[in-house]
């Protein structure tokens, strides 16, 4: 066999499916914790320099960050290790499939059973990943609505004649209690807050963070349909209907 010949059968085995939905959900993981932790840890400062400046009144605001910032570590070191084991399950069924096709394995019932295991568990952390990206997309709102009443503010077209009347109040959210001290920020203020290197940075972070779970999502899906269609072809091989029927993952 020529090298030529020997790189068409390596190709021919590799999941490209798995493979792509592996460099997705890496890609897309990173960007979420990533961004996320240092999106989370911008948002406290933001909010003890200028709308609680009482610690006790952030307490648990601060406990709950810190809690999603262990989270954040978690999902990454799961989704790393996940994401291996579902790119080594992609080549061993392709290779599977196509031995059986020659005749050369017999697929089993406990490999089966382990494929249609990550079928369920991948549809599970989909539907997870599903909440993910929209509690993600909360903050970018939140702040989207706050940069839009500052940009408004200092626009040349807007007539406001009492910029103290506009004003900001983050306790209407539920991120601190209505006896926090300010709790809100007005006029030119806000526009002070709008301008700080926490508020700019965090905002851009949220958004690359919620991109980040969107392409985590599509990667979960690509898995899914990746993992399904192996287990599919795994038990119509085993009825033994390979011989009209050639099988691999789809590129």
């Amino acid at each position: 066999m020529g090298c030529f010949e020997c790189c068409i059968k390596c190709l021919g085995g590799v999941p490209y499916a798995s493979l792509v939905a592996t460099i997705l959900c890496f890609s897309g993981v990173a960007l979420f914790c990533g961004c996320g932790h240092v999106a989370l840890t911008g948002t406290l400062t933001m909010l003890e320099n200028h709308f609680s400046q009482i610690t006790t009144d952030h307490a648990t605001l601060t406990i709950v960050i810190q809690t999603m910032q262990y989270v954040i570590y978690g999902i990454a070191s799961f989704f790393f290790v996940y994401g291996i084991i579902l790119l080594a399950e992609g080549f061993y069924t392709t290779s599977a499939v196509k031995k059986e096709l020659q005749s050369q394995f017999k697929t089993t019932v406990c490999g089966r059973c382990i494929t249609a295991t990550f079928v369920f568990l991948t549809y599970i952390l989909g539907l997870a990943f599903l909440g993910i990206f929209g509690f993600s997309a909360i903050p970018v709102f939140l702040f989207y609505n706050m940069w839009t009443t500052c940009a408004a503010m200092k626009s040349p077209m807007a007539n406001i004649t009492d910029p103290d009347s506009i004003c900001v109040d983050v306790r209407q959210y539920g991120i601190i209690p209505w006896n926090a001290t300010p709790g809100k920020a007005c006029g030119s203020t806000l526009g002070d807050i709008c301008s700080t290197s926490e508020f700019y940075l965090s905002f851009h972070l949220y958004i690359v963070a919620c991109a980040g779970a969107g392409a985590t999502l599509i990667a979960l899906l690509i898995y899914m349909m990746a993992t399904t269609y192996n287990y599919a072809a795994l038990k119509f091989m085993s009825h033994g209907n390979s011989r009209s029927t050639k099988f691999s993952e789809p590129y």
